[in-house]
């Protein structure tokens, strides 16, 4: 059976996510973030040498990152289900969402993140430079990439609703966290019709829900 090493307020949720959509039986071997650095805890190291969440086990194989953990379980256990037929334009969008979403919309999410939380995290002397040198960063560089992005992903989401053709796949799954954050991060929902529709339609699937009871509280849920 797989068992998905969980890490509150994570990607992993995800995961947890296409496992009910895919009626998939799973555990989950629950993990919290240590509350001043908010880093993964050092047990996850056990599973997998770099320690990051996503992990699936299933008996004697270790998978780590989200879109690889996708592709198997689609390809175990899918039998057809959530991924275009090989060969269509969708199934092109669909493995072009896939990678997208952690090589090209999470890195700027991610430093929307860093240079928010630097302020706070410097010595109260520094604060005020510290501050003003990650506001101009965020202004110059970082908003700028996050609103090409998100621009992007409303322009997509006003053809079908979808990422990749007019169902529900596992492209849309995993570009749920980018625009789940980006939605509590960068404003993503102003004047973006299109992704607020998205993000609801997606959190009021029974299979959605059911994710969320067994994997605990995800912050993002509400965005």
């Amino acid at each position: 059976m797989i068992t998905v090493h969980h890490l509150n307020n994570s990607r992993s949720q995800r995961i947890l996510w296409l496992l009910e959509e895919l009626g998939v039986p799973y555990d989950i071997r629950f993990y919290k973030r240590d509350p001043k650095t908010m880093q993964a805890p050092p047990a996850l190291k056990k599973i997998h040498p770099l320690g990051k969440s996503p992990i699936v086990t299933d008996d004697d194989i270790t998978i780590a990152e989200t879109g690889a953990i996708v592709e198997y379980i689609l390809e175990r256990y899918g039998q057809g289900r959530l991924i275009p037929t090989v060969g269509t334009p969708e199934r092109r969008q669909f493995t072009y969402w896939l990678h997208y979403t952690e090589g090209s919309a999470m890195p700027p999410l991610l430093l929307k993140l860093i240079f928010t939380m630097l302020p706070e995290k410097s010595p109260f002397f520094v604060r005020p430079i510290v501050k003003a040198i990650s506001g101009g960063v965020e202004k110059q560089l970082v908003d700028p990439q996050l609103k090409m992005h998100m621009d992007f992903w409303e322009s997509e989401l006003s053809r079908s609703g979808w990422f990749a053709g007019p169902n529900l796949s596992a492209a849309d799954i995993q570009m749920s966290f980018p625009l789940e954050a980006a939605a509590t991060r960068a404003d993503a929902l102003i004047g973006r019709p299109h992704i607020r529709a998205f993000l609801e339609r997606i959190h009021a699937r029974p299979a959605y829900q059911r994710a969320l009871k067994k994997g605990g509280p995800y912050e993002y849920a509400n965005s």
